[in-house]
């Protein structure tokens, strides 16, 4: 028999302690200009979507490779290294800090998240977790980086996976939640 437990109770879900470091104003012109500029595969153009996102305060190195459709939530906390790509439909979810490192690759529909909500809580209050792929990484078609992962050096998640841990440098992620499979051989 199950015994008697409290529930959720979202009229009283309160993240006032939360600030994405934009004024309103800010905030409501990126989602506008997310959408027309970003979102959309009627722009072929990486570097407008690159000037976009640096105009908007996010940190782009060179040379890097931004496909249409994806998504940033808030560009000023976001920093991409030098040679990264951004595949269609990436979703980068960045509440808080999110660091994407030289010649790291984000494939089709992948998703970078930096927020959830704690579910042991009646209030299910939001918590956050910055994300950091560090140099070579490459996260595969519609895998999921969840909040506070770090991703070593030449990691790799492999497609549809789910990062809910570190994951160690050369090393290759499958599943869900993804675990090691073997390490990452480089040739040249």
């Amino acid at each position: 028999m199950i015994a008697m437990m409290n529930k959720t109770d979202l009229s009283q879900y309160n993240n006032s302690w939360y600030t994405p470091k934009a004024s309103s104003l800010k905030r409501l012109l990126w989602i506008w200009v997310n959408a027309a500029f970003l979102k959309t595969s009627f722009i072929p153009s990486s570097g407008i979507r690159v000037f976009l996102l640096k105009l908007f305060g996010a940190k782009i190195g060179v040379g890097v490779n931004i496909k249409p459709g994806i998504s940033v939530k808030y560009p000023w906390l976001l920093s991409v290294g030098n040679y990264a790509w951004l595949g269609e439909d990436v979703w980068i979810d960045n509440l808080v800090e999110t660091v994407i490192g030289d010649n790291a690759c984000l494939s089709q529909g992948a998703m970078l998240l930096t927020g959830n909500h704690n579910f042991k809580k009646t209030t299910f209050d939001l918590i956050v977790g910055g994300i950091t792929l560090e140099e070579g990484v490459w996260i595969g078609a519609k895998a999921t980086v969840c909040p506070g992962v770090t991703c070593k050096s030449h990691s790799v998640l492999s497609v549809g996976s789910v990062a809910t841990k570190d994951l160690e440098p050369y090393s290759i992620y499958q599943g869900n939640p993804a675990v090691k499979v073997r390490d990452r051989a480089l040739e040249s």
